[in-house]
């Protein structure tokens, strides 16, 4: 058997049986890189879990415990905006169990505590963010001997599912968001203005479009330079409901590394036409749909999903009538499967 093909079957068996008997999550914070925030890490251990609380997420991690190498791989997630790691645990956890390592830096100026750079200073950002969290890997006595960081995989939802797209090849600039939103704002008016407001129906709406065309152009239309980023480590990306209306779609005909991703069919954030479905119709067939929840919305990938929010973000992120979150196992299982064929070497 060729040495290619053994390292996937190795893989793909640790994706089935786990990292090893008797393994548990791990759990552990990196000091912050320079210009973002700490790095969170899920990993394989021989530690014993206990219970673990972080605001209104709980969870059996094992605080601190002495890493194991698990499959050497490392996969990073990129956060939605306003996130931080813990509604996207359950995701990590699957991954551990697969025996993979995950990294989730908290993006700077776009998360939990502060959403000062929301929107195109926080994408230019992130993939940088990504990069630098493979390295503080890389530099922590505890992971670096464990890992291949030269075959290393991204995840990113929503806000995240554009740095994972940027990873894969995509450049995207302000100006195409401008022109999307001048030209669709009716039909993605939260992508294109956030939580600032919202379409009732009512008398009013016609003047918030108006004040809205003006005041996107004003920020966004000058913008015109194509932002892009590339590190080699990353060999793999997903990207789940991601902001793709800033993004010249041709720059994805030929992504350069094998991508999928993951589309809700009930995003109410993030009109799927405009996003998901516009970056398959552009990369296909050189890309996946990893996973497809029909009846989903923009917050249904999260787990456990984030509660008590405002009304206009619950609106947006809650799940929809007919989502069954028993289906979200299935959709871990396959963004594991992706990984597990495409970060071998």
């Amino acid at each position: 058997m060729k040495t290619a093909a053994r390292r996937l079957l190795a893989l793909a068996l640790s994706a089935l049986l786990g990292p090893a008997a008797g393994a548990a999550t791990g759990v552990a914070e990196l000091p912050a890189p320079p210009g973002t925030g700490p790095v969170t890490v899920f990993y394989p251990t021989a530690a014993a879990p206990a219970r673990f609380t972080r605001g209104p997420f709980s969870f059996e991690l094992a605080a601190d415990g002495a890493p194991l190498r698990g499959n050497g791989h490392l996969v990073v997630i990129s956060h939605g905006s306003g996130g931080s790691p813990w509604p996207q645990a359950d995701l990590a956890i699957t991954l551990v169990n697969a025996g993979f390592t995950v990294a989730m830096p908290e993006h700077a100026g776009d998360n939990w505590h502060d959403m000062s750079r929301v929107g195109p200073p926080s994408w230019r950002h992130r993939p940088k963010e990504v990069s630098q969290a493979i390295d503080a890997m890389a530099a922590d006595a505890r992971f670096a001997p464990l890992l291949d960081f030269g075959h290393v995989g991204v995840f990113g939802m929503s806000a995240g599912g554009l740095t994972a797209l940027t990873l894969a090849g995509a450049r995207w600039s302000p100006a195409l968001l401008n022109a999307h939103c001048q030209a669709h704002l009716a039909q993605d008016f939260p992508a294109c203005v956030g939580l600032a407001t919202s379409l009732t129906g009512g008398a009013l709406d016609g003047l918030r479009l108006a004040v809205a065309r003006r005041a996107i152009d004003w920020r966004l239309g000058s913008q015109h330079a194509l932002e892009s980023w590339t590190d080699p480590r990353i060999t793999a990306a997903v990207a789940a409901v991601p902001m793709a209306a800033p993004v010249e779609m041709a720059s994805l005909a030929t992504p350069r590394i094998p991508l999928g991703l993951v589309r809700a069919g009930h995003d109410d954030w993030l009109a799927p036409q405009w996003h998901v479905d516009a970056v398959h119709a552009a990369c296909s067939p050189r890309c996946t749909l990893v996973a497809d929840m029909p009846a989903g919305g923009h917050g249904s990938i999260l787990s456990p999903p984030v509660p008590d929010l405002p009304a206009r973000a619950a609106r947006l992120l809650d799940d929809p009538p007919g989502f069954d979150r028993a289906s979200l196992p299935a959709v871990y299982a396959a963004i594991t499967r992706f990984f597990v064929q495409n970060l071998a070497p």
